[in-house]
C-alpha cells in the first residue's frame, strides 16, 4: 500500500465506506423510522457523512450530528473564566436523554487526541470531567442500561495518528492507524457483515461457558497482580452482539473482543496494576496500581497521570468501586497488532480489563426488568462514571472461583484455558 502521495488520500475511501455500513447495519441495525443521534469530532466529518448516508438508505428518520473541535476546546482553558469549568451544557445532555427516550439510536466516532489537555491545569480539567459528567448522567443512564442500540466506531484523527507512530510524517501516521483501525474493525476483508456475524457467535459460546459456570469470583495473579474480584448475584456475561431494551440487537463497541458482566461492588479485595496506559478526556495516565478494601480502592497512584488519577476517583461515592470485569485474550487481532492505540475502545479489546463506576444493567439475569433498587441489592455499582483501564496480559493467570470454594482455570498466560 503506498501510504502517501499528493494524489492519494491515506484513508482508503472503499474501507471508509465499509466502516460506515457496518456501523449502520451490524453496529446500530437501525431501524426504518428511527432518528439518529451523532457525536464526532470535527476532522471525523468524511466518516460522519457516509454514516449518515448508509443511516438514511437505511429508513433512518432524523439524523443530527453534534461536533467536537481540538482548538475549541483548548480555547476554554487558555481564555475561560475560572467558574466556567464548574459548569456543562446541561441543556444539550438533556436533550439527549429525551432522544434516547424517544428511541433515538446513539453512534460515537472517537479519535480524539488522547493528549490534549495534558498541558493544562489538572485541576481545571478534573472540574470540567466532573461537571461533564453530572450534566451527561441522564444521557448515560440510557445508554449503559441499553434502552437503546447504540455503538462506537473510530476515525483516524491526524493528532491521535502522530501519538500513535510519532515517528512517521502525518499523511503516513494517518495511513497507519487507519489501516489498523479497518482491520480491527474487520471491514478489510471482501464481506465485513459476514465476518462480524461469525465473530459474534464465537463470542456468544465464550460468554455461554462463563454463564454455565456460575462462578463466585474471578482471582487474577500476575506481575504487580493479585485481586480477587467477586462477581454481582445474578450476573450475566455479555459478548459481541446484544439486545437492547427496544429490542433491537446491536454491536455496541467496533471493534469488541471481550466477554465482561458486572462485578460485585462490595466484594473486591487485593491489590491490581494497569498493563497499558489509559487515555482519559485528554490526559494519559500511565502504571496505574490500586489496592481494594472490601470492594473499595483505598490506595492509587501511577507513574503519569496520579493527580488527575485521583481527582477522578473523588467524583463520586461509586467512583472507587468497579463497574465492570471484562476478559480478553493476549492474542487478540488489536494485542497482536503490537500497536498502543492511546485509545480506550482498541486497547481494552487487546487486554482483559476492569471499568471504575456505573454498571450495565443489562449484566444481570432478567436484567430489563429489575430497578435500580434491586440492581444494587445484587451487587451493581452506580456512578457518574464508566472509566475502562487494562489490567491483561501474557503474564496474567485467571481462575474462576465457584460458590463453593473450587477452582477453575478460565486463562493462563493471558490466553482462555
Amino acid at each position: 500500500m503506498t501510504f502517501a502521495s499528493p494524489n492519494h488520500h491515506p484513508v482508503d475511501p472503499t474501507k471508509l465506506e465499509k466502516l460506515a455500513e457496518v456501523a449502520v447495519k451490524v453496529g446500530l441495525q437501525l431501524q426504518k423510522g428511527q432518528d439518529l443521534v451523532i457525536t464526532a469530532p470535527v476532522v471525523a466529518m468524511p466518516l460522519v457523512r457516509l454514516i449518515t448516508r448508509e443511516a438514511y438508505k437505511s429508513g433512518a428518520g432524523l439524523v443530527t450530528a453534534f461536533y467536537s473541535d481540538e482548538e475549541t476546546t483548548l480555547a476554554r482553558y487558555e481564555y475561560g473564566h475560572d467558574e466556567s469549568f464548574d459548569r456543562a451544557s446541561s441543556w444539550l445532555y438533556e436533550g439527549m436523554a429525551k432522544a434516547y427516550a424517544n428511541n433515538a439510536a446513539r453512534l460515537a466516532i472517537s479519535g480524539d487526541n488522547p493528549m490534549l489537555l495534558s498541558g493544562q491545569d489538572p485541576a481545571k480539567v478534573a472540574r470540567a470531567n466532573r461537571a461533564n459528567s453530572a450534566a451527561y448522567k441522564p444521557a448515560l443512564e440510557k445508554i449503559s442500561n441499553f434502552d437503546i442500540n447504540w455503538n462506537i466506531v473510530s476515525y483516524p484523527n491526524p493528532s491521535w495518528a502522530k501519538l500513535v507512530f510519532p515517528d512517521d510524517p502525518e499523511a503516513i501516521a494517518v495511513a497507519k492507524l487507519a489501516k489498523a483501525i479497518f482491520a480491527a474493525s474487520r471491514v478489510d476483508v471482501p464481506d465485513p457483515i459476514s465476518a462480524w456475524a461469525e465473530h459474534n457467535a464465537n463470542l456468544r459460546k465464550r460468554s455461554a461457558w462463563m454463564n454455565g459456570q456460575r462462578f463466585a469470583t474471578l482471582h487474577f495473579r500476575g506481575p504487580g497482580t493479585d485481586v480477587k474480584i467477586g462477581l454481582a448475584d445474578g450476573h450475566e456475561w455479555h459478548g459481541g452482539a446484544s439486545v437492547a431494551k427496544n429490542g433491537i440487537t446491536c454491536n455496541p463497541n467496533i471493534p469488541t473482543e471481550e466477554v465482561f458482566t458486572t462485578p460485585h461492588a462490595l466484594r473486591v479485595e487485593g491489590y491490581v496494576s494497569s498493563t497499558k496506559p489509559l487515555s482519559h478526556q485528554g490526559t494519559l495516565i500511565d502504571n496505574i496500581q490500586v489496592r481494594f478494601e472490601g470492594g473499595r480502592i483505598v490506595e492509587a497512584k501511577a507513574s503519569r497521570g496520579e493527580e488527575v488519577l485521583n481527582k477522578v476517583l473523588d467524583t463520586d461515592e461509586g467512583t472507587r468501586r468497579l463497574g465492570e470485569v471484562a476478559l480478553v485474550p493476549h492474542s487478540s487481532p488489536i494485542s497482536a497488532s503490537g500497536i498502543l492505540f492511546y485509545n480506550t475502545l482498541f486497547d481494552e479489546n487487546a487486554s482483559c480489563h476492569i471499568a471504575l463506576g456505573q454498571c450495565y444493567s443489562k449484566c444481570f439475569i432478567d436484567g430489563a426488568t429489575l430497578s435500580q433498587e434491586q440492581i444494587k441489592a445484587q451487587g451493581g455499582n452506580s456512578s457518574l462514571i464508566h472509566i475502562d483501564w487494562m489490567i491483561g496480559s501474557d503474564k496474567v493467570d485467571i481462575d474462576g472461583i465457584t460458590p463453593d470454594g473450587a477452582r477453575v482455570p478460565v486463562m493462563r498466560k493471558g490466553e482462555w484455558a
